[in-house]
């Protein structure tokens, strides 16, 4: 719909979309522009208010001689002193703008509005993510406003090419989602894809943020492996863009989305990159043994302990001296349940408070447990032992997708012993197998298709000027006769 000319209708239009006079924060400001009635609508507690003070004072004090005619490109030619601003001749522009915290002034008689970006959002500073830490490095994490995160990535990338493209999504929220990625360097199909599955979303909000955003982009489906790594440093962020990943920032959340993964980007850490390449490595081999024995170590404990009489000499040590009141199978269950009780509790304690709740459930209660005979020592070290693993994941997506296989293994295991563990190995090992990132990416790469350079990189954290290399996946789809970029950290 477009501007009427009488300021009136513009006003009554408006007050029945965006309901002027029955929200206290939606403000209509009424001025004289040249001798003409004027309004400026914002909403309150979006606009700056020395900027707003500064515009009026501009507006108030015009000699109606000089704007007789074309008003509104008048005043943003010769008048306003400010950067962002545009005309727009559509009520729903209008409408989209000042809910976005920008600032509207409709003349009488013009059938053009201005549009001054005067928005300043509520937001926090850009403090170190408190899953993301590193002893060593950047402090600056992404924030929940939009414009923020994207000067800190563009703060590290200082590339000409670098592009952040934005879009709407959401009917009513009117989400502003952003993608980025470095032109030059990005697959350009993908970066296609994701625009085009953002401008087919049909949806009245965004709930959840990015993580909405993600069942949108990547399918509806069961599969417990994430497909999206998520992250809330710039550094890491940036890193990815240079190695030719896609990243999704979605206002109001300051996780930040990287597409396509695979399943080793969910085993590295900026940790690794802050250390020297020595000791990376070593943490990066120490953090995937943490993984496996999360996944593995009970289900196999408990499947030893079937066979402990057939166990050579040196495994002698597996098995409980006295089995307890309750089954193996049956305890590791519970504790399974508990240890998930215990992580749900402490996100909904306190802070003051959560060191009180780990006392309580890791120690008072496993001892009671053991002593009044519903454990046995064994199964809450082995238990404990999976529980350290899970948290030393860096991926909390990824980590919930061990501890869901290891209850599948688990229970196949104490229901069908042998049979049942080895056919929930080969069921984790197709998923795996089966699962895609956003492209058909293979979820296993650098192991299927099978890349050497790939798997170095991986399992080593080389030092910086060694590495020349980009993952197939993510090189351009013209030919690129300039020689491979360096990869940078994650």
């Amino acid at each position: 719909m477009e501007i009427k000319k009488k300021l009136e209708e513009n006003l009554k239009i408006l007050d029945e979309e965006l309901g002027i006079s029955k929200s206290f924060d939606v403000v209509n400001r009424e001025i004289k522009v040249a001798n003409k009635n004027a309004s400026l609508l914002f909403i309150d507690g979006f606009a700056k208010d020395d900027i707003m003070l500064f515009v009026m004072q501009i507006l108030q004090n015009i000699d109606p001689k000089d704007f007789r005619r074309d008003i509104i490109h008048k005043l943003m030619e010769n008048k306003i002193p400010y950067l962002e601003v545009e005309t727009t001749k559509e009520i729903d522009k209008i409408k989209l703008m000042v809910l976005s915290g920008a600032l509207a002034i409709l003349i009488d008689g013009e059938e053009e509005a201005l549009i001054l970006d005067v928005r300043t959002y509520p937001a926090r500073g850009p403090e170190e993510p408190d899953l993301e830490r590193v002893t060593r490095g950047a402090r600056d994490g992404l924030t929940e406003t939009i414009v923020f995160n994207t000067a800190l990535i563009r703060r590290r990338v200082r590339d000409p090419k670098l592009r952040f493209e934005i879009k709407t999504v959401g009917r009513r929220s009117q989400t502003d989602v952003v993608v980025g990625y470095i032109e030059d360097i990005a697959n350009p199909k993908l970066v296609q894809d994701i625009k085009d599955k953002l401008d087919q979303i049909d949806t009245d909000s965004l709930e959840m943020a990015e993580k909405s955003l993600e069942e949108f982009i990547l399918g509806r489906n069961w599969n417990p492996l994430p497909q999206a790594r998520y992250t809330e440093r710039a550094d890491v962020a940036a890193a990815h863009l240079f190695e030719g990943h896609i990243i999704v920032i979605v206002d109001t959340t300051p996780s930040v989305m990287i597409l396509p993964v695979t399943i080793f980007h969910f085993t590295q850490h900026a940790e690794d990159y802050y250390q020297n390449p020595a000791v990376g490595t070593y943490m990066r081999w120490i953090r995937l043994v943490a993984m496996f024995l999360s996944f593995i170590l009970p289900p196999l404990w408990l499947l030893l302990v079937h066979y402990k009489g057939i166990l050579p000499s040196w495994l002698k040590f597996i098995g409980p001296k006295e089995i307890g009141k309750i089954p193996l199978f049956i305890q590791f269950i519970i504790l399974e349940l508990g240890i998930d009780i215990l992580r749900i509790a402490s996100i909904h304690t306190p802070n003051a408070l959560t060191t009180s709740l780990g006392i309580i459930g890791g120690l008072v209660l496993s001892e009671f447990a053991v002593k009044v005979g519903w454990f046995i020592p064994e199964t809450v070290l082995y238990m404990a032992i999976a529980g350290i693993g899970m948290f030393a994941t860096p991926s909390i997506e990824f980590s919930m997708a061990i501890r869901i296989f290891r209850l599948i293994l688990l229970i196949s295991t104490g229901l069908f012993k042998t049979i049942g563990f080895f056919a929930s190995i080969i069921f984790v090992f197709i998923i795996l197998l089966t699962t895609k990132s956003l492209g058909g990416v293979s979820y296993l790469w650098p192991l299927i298709p099978f890349d050497k350079r790939g798997l170095a990189t991986v399992l080593f954290r080389k030092p910086i000027p060694e590495i020349r290399y980009r993952p197939g996946f993510l090189r351009t789809i013209d030919k690129d006769s300039s020689p491979p970029k360096d990869e940078t950290p994650e």
